[in-house]
């Protein structure tokens, strides 16, 4: 009983959400592994893209940097990466995910495509959330992320 207790007690908050993408899983996958193309839609409102660099194999690194208006006179800088630990084209990725600011928490993410008459469903989740508050934030940034990607391809 005390271990199962112990167990639940070390869980970490984690999130799903879901999309039907109207493109085909090869154009959604390129979306989410084409430096070029990650960029005009991933990232919270307006915000501007210092860099985007994908080395896509496993093991290989992302990195995307970007800045964000406070107030209109003064701007936050952004950086997020991580390691590709699992790759199928078209249908599956999984990476680590790590802000540079809070170096300590890693948590992952895994992004599933699967054909859905002429789109794609798309599956996020992401787990091993450092907290409550992370879960919330990360939360609103993904579902604006992804609101980009469909808003890509109406």
């Amino acid at each position: 009983m005390l271990a199962q207790t112990q167990a639940g007690a070390s869980q970490k908050p984690s999130l799903t959400l879901k999309r039907r993408i109207k493109a085909t899983p090869a154009k959604v996958y390129r979306a989410w592994t084409d430096p070029a193309q990650i960029i005009s839609w991933w990232g919270p409102g307006n915000c501007e893209f210092l860099a985007s660099e994908i080395d896509l194999r496993i093991g290989g690194r992302f990195r995307i940097a970007f800045r964000t208006d406070v107030d209109g006179r003064s701007h936050e800088q952004h950086e997020v990466g991580g390691t590709y630990k699992d790759i199928v084209p078209d249908q599956r990725l999984v990476f680590s995910w790590n802000w540079v600011t809070t170096p300590e928490r890693v948590s992952q993410v895994t992004v599933t495509l699967k054909p859905d008459g002429g789109g794609t469903l798309l599956t996020l989740f992401h787990e091993q959330l450092f907290d409550e508050e992370s879960k919330t934030r990360h939360t609103r940034g993904w579902t604006a992320s992804l609101e980009k990607l469909e808003g890509l391809f109406a």
